[in-house]
């Protein structure tokens, strides 16, 4: 049993139990500055797990439950990143609203081990054990604010429906363990080697899976819990829930549909390619209307899902190299959208409306100007990162002759940039009011940082292009 491969795991694991004995001995109402040292120790440990990560071996242990190679390293590495950018965001904003309690970064932290399971699991096991702990630590960040109505109720639907989502996914492993008898991940793959000889049955397991997974992405049509939890959260718990989880899902996803069912393309291809066509319509038309920009942010959402969803519906190495990068490029975009969302507060309270925003470019030209470039990023418009992100999911369509796919996919993307270029107008040419109050560092530094990055991906797309390639031959040959 080769226990190495698991060992930022469980660095991660002690790190966060003895983080949590930390924070419980220094006394839980100790105020917000013990809420700071526990959150300063989760990111430290974020950073020696990445470390851990990037100096480990590859190879597959116990008992070929859990696997560590080219793509779940790279997957892991992005889950830090926008685990480490959404507690830094969260830093001041629990300070003000009366949230800063050592528990929340400890929750992080969990949820965090939780994704890096996920992407690292070869056995139906490994992948349910690392979803549980990830969607638990999620259902209590969602209700953090539990004395307001709003983060109650969307951690109370957030936990209902993702417990069917559980029960979906556990029934479509208990049929595919039931017509195959094994639940490793590369056995499976053997066993389909003729997919001529494949139980429908199996098929129809295949089906749950996709169902229960696809919850997780906020993909349609089990993206209905997405807008409620998205606006009744707390906003660094929203833009934490649209980072690190969406990659772990995706990459659980991408994995699943290629190790084990690889040989089954033919049967599950159309689904996805329906997921795909679905979330990126509902995404770009059910935004337009949005008041709320929290609300506007989970269809956005919804949309670039349905995006991402056109690299695996490919079923190529260049498809799958096409959600990987996605997925860098949506990591740092919206973070960076949220560190200028939490940054609208005025009089010391927090502001969500898109008209909040009125002539920001004239009370504060710095975050509207970082505003703007995550705009035009969501929107695709060169030369911004988001652009190229869809650029090699279109072009992994095209090169596999999908065109319907790519129209689809470049239409909705037009008709999507017409509420991130309103958002635009809006801070620019819509009549201001007051100044919003001076924003911590803490955000001035994640708008700077992911703004910096986004625009400008295109000096130095190499290593991530190269990264994400090497991934997408793990699976994909």
């Amino acid at each position: 049993m080769n226990w190495t491969t698991a060992i930022p795991e469980i660095f991660l694991s002690v790190a966060g139990l003895a983080i949590l004995v930390f924070g419980v001995l220094r006394g839980r109402y100790s105020g917000p500055g013990n809420a700071l040292v526990c959150s300063m120790l989760v990111l430290a440990s974020f950073a020696v797990a990445a470390i851990l990560i990037i100096g480990g071996n590859h190879g597959i242990g116990y008992n070929g439950q859990f696997t560590t190679d080219a793509f779940s390293s790279y997957a892991k590495l992005l889950i830090l990143a926008g685990a480490a950018l959404g507690l830094v965001l969260s830093l001041d904003y629990n300070r003000l609203e009366g949230l800063a309690r050592f528990e929340f970064p400890v929750l992080v932290l969990l949820s965090t081990v939780g994704m890096m399971v996920m992407v690292s699991a070869s056995s139906m096991m490994t992948l349910y054990l690392g979803l549980e702990l990830q969607s638990l630590s999620l259902y209590v960040l969602a209700a953090f604010a539990r004395d307001t109505l709003r983060s109650s109720e969307a951690g109370l639907k957030f936990f209902v429906l993702g417990a069917l989502a559980s029960g979906l996914l556990l029934y479509g492993i208990s049929l595919v363990y039931g017509f195959s008898g094994t639940m490793d991940f590369n056995v499976l793959a053997r066993s389909f080697a003729d997919p001529a000889g494949v139980a429908p049955g199996l098929i129809v397991g295949v089906v749950f899976i996709v169902a229960g997974l696809a919850f997780k992405i906020s993909a349609v049509p089990f993206h209905m819990w997405t807008p409620d939890v998205y606006e009744g959260a707390p906003t660094p718990v929203t833009g934490f829930f649209s980072t690190a989880p969406k990659v772990a899902a995706i990459c659980l996803i991408v994995r699943l549909m290629g190790t084990p069912f690889g040989h089954l393309l033919a049967s599950w291809q159309q689904l996805i390619v329906l997921v795909s066509i679905a979330s990126m319509v509902l995404g770009s038309l059910a935004a337009i209307g949005q008041t709320n920009i929290k609300r506007l942010m989970a269809y956005s959402s919804i949309g670039h899902m349905g995006y991402a969803l056109i690299g695996l519906a490919v079923g190529t190495a260049e498809g799958v190299r096409g959600v990987l990068i996605y997925m860098v490029t949506y990591v740092f975009m919206n973070a960076g959208t949220f560190a200028c969302l939490i940054a609208m507060r005025r009089r010391g309270i927090a502001l969500d409306k898109i008209s909040d925003l009125s002539g920001l470019g004239r009370t504060d030209p710095m975050l509207a100007g970082w505003m703007t470039v995550f705009m035009f990023s969501m929107a695709g418009i060169p030369p911004m990162s988001g652009f190229f992100g869809k650029l090699y999911v279109f072009l992994a369509a095209v090169q596999a002759g999908m065109w319907t796919l790519a129209v689809i996919g470049v239409l909705t993307s037009v008709i999507g940039a017409y509420y991130y270029l309103r958002i635009i107008k809006v801070m620019y040419f819509d009549e201001g009011g007051e100044a919003f109050d001076r924003r911590p560092m803490s955000l001035s530094v994640v708008a700077a940082a992911a703004g910096l990055f986004t625009l400008f991906f295109f000096v130095f797309p190499a290593p991530f292009v190269g990264a994400a390639q090497a991934a997408a031959r793990v699976l994909f040959g």
